[in-house]
């Protein structure tokens, strides 16, 4: 049986956060180190490429890992992080193709890093069950998962399992991120402001 704690002892239980600042803390608040967070929109939104920044953000913090296990190491992923700046002064490794087991492995070395960024959901084979041991199982890291849609929903069973469980969610639509998060955020984050202007101009029309 788990411990019971009392009023003021959870109060006065302290929680590893990162100090987020500007655009970032506007949007996801200041979050903790552990747990989920679902990034979701359709193709051609900035997904990618918000995903990238979001892991170059994040290494400043601690070790990222990037596991593109859609495309692999490919000339548009290649895009992606030369569009977000990023250089080998970040704290960030990419992982090509790497299955869940693998990336298991990986993580229960000393040391593994902090962040975990797989894209996509629909290609980890895991289920609702699988999902929540992996998250157990490394209850100090933080899973960021990238998922396709179905039209403004997870694509999926699983994924909106893990959607609805996850700590922060953030959707993307034309080129704008929207977020719905337990860390106070709730500011949207644009991507790219000239497609952004562009497609919400339109939208409007619409």
């Amino acid at each position: 049986m788990k411990q019971g704690y009392g009023i003021s002892q959870f109060y006065g239980k302290q929680f590893k956060t990162l100090e987020f600042t500007d655009e970032w803390l506007d949007l996801i608040g200041k979050p903790e180190v552990k747990g989920s967070w679902f990034i979701w929109g359709n193709s051609g939104n900035g997904k990618t490429v918000f995903s990238v920044k979001l892991a170059k953000y994040l290494s400043k913090f601690g070790r990222v890992l990037y596991n593109s296990m859609e495309e692999g190491l490919s000339m548009s992923l290649k895009r992606a992080f030369k569009l977000a700046d990023v250089s080998d002064s970040d704290n960030i490794t990419l992982l090509d193709k790497e299955t869940i087991t693998e990336l298991k492995e990986r993580l229960q070395k000393h040391k593994s890093p902090r962040f975990i960024i797989i894209d996509s959901f629909q290609y980890t084979g895991l289920s609702a069950l699988t999902y929540k041991s992996l998250i157990n199982e490394f209850n100090n890291k933080l899973f960021i998962f990238v998922s396709h849609a179905d039209g403004k929903k997870p694509s999926g069973r699983t994924a909106n399992t893990v959607h609805y469980d996850a700590n922060v969610k953030l959707w993307i639509e034309g080129f704008k991120v929207f977020p719905k998060s337990r860390y106070g955020g709730t500011e949207p984050y644009t991507v790219w402001k000239e497609g952004a202007d562009k497609y919400w101009v339109n939208e409007q029309k619409n």
